[in-house]
């Protein structure tokens, strides 16, 4: 998003006003273009705009070193892992593509493909099925309480809160374990069977 700023000769300090107007994925695209359209419409053609909207900067997602070694010991330790993502599913195969989480996970299913959205049940009974096991005894781990831990409790799974430096706020449900990232969330599940 930085480096779409500056392309367009915008402040860096934009980048937390683009990113409330997505409301981390779950605005309406088509809502998200047209207030990006009202707040930089002189300056940013609307093509671009799609684009971001389309891409989403997929060519410059990097997975960090520890995540990729944590994922290699789950696998190598015979777990089965998959992304469920919410999004556009040329976007996000794009972005597991780019990362080498293809390499590392047996499958994924992405909200637009599946026709639900985190933290609807569906999602993650359509990653159960996309890599052949059964939803039950899984584990989720994600950093979203709404999307990821929500839709984990909804469905009796056990789960791992990515912190990233938050605090929990949500006293309707809790996460099974916080971690501070995800080589420790995945480690966390390896440990705890």
């Amino acid at each position: 998003m930085v480096d779409f700023l500056a392309e367009h000769g915008l402040a860096a300090t934009d980048v937390d006003g683009v990113m409330d107007l997505d409301a981390g994925g779950y605005a309406a695209r088509a809502e998200v273009a047209a207030a990006m359209a009202d707040r930089y419409g002189d300056v940013v053609p609307a093509e671009a705009v799609r684009a971001l909207l389309d891409e989403g900067g997929a060519d410059r997602v990097v997975l960090t070193e520890a995540t990729r070694a944590a994922l290699g010991r789950a696998r190598a330790g015979g777990w089965t892992c998959a992304v469920v993502t919410n999004g556009r599913t040329a976007q996000q195969g794009a972005k597991i593509r780019t990362s080498g989480l293809d390499r590392l996970v047996q499958g994924w299913a992405v909200s637009e493909g599946v026709g639900h959205k985190k933290p609807d049940p569906e999602i993650f009974r359509a990653a159960a099925a996309a890599v052949g096991v059964p939803l039950e005894g899984a584990w989720v781990v994600g950093d979203s309480p709404h999307a990821d831990v929500a839709g984990a409790h909804a469905l009796g799974l056990r789960s791992v809160w990515v912190s990233d430096g938050r605090t929990w706020a949500t006293a309707a449900y809790r996460p099974t374990h916080i971690a501070a990232d995800v080589a420790a969330a995945i480690h966390h599940v390896i440990r705890h069977v």
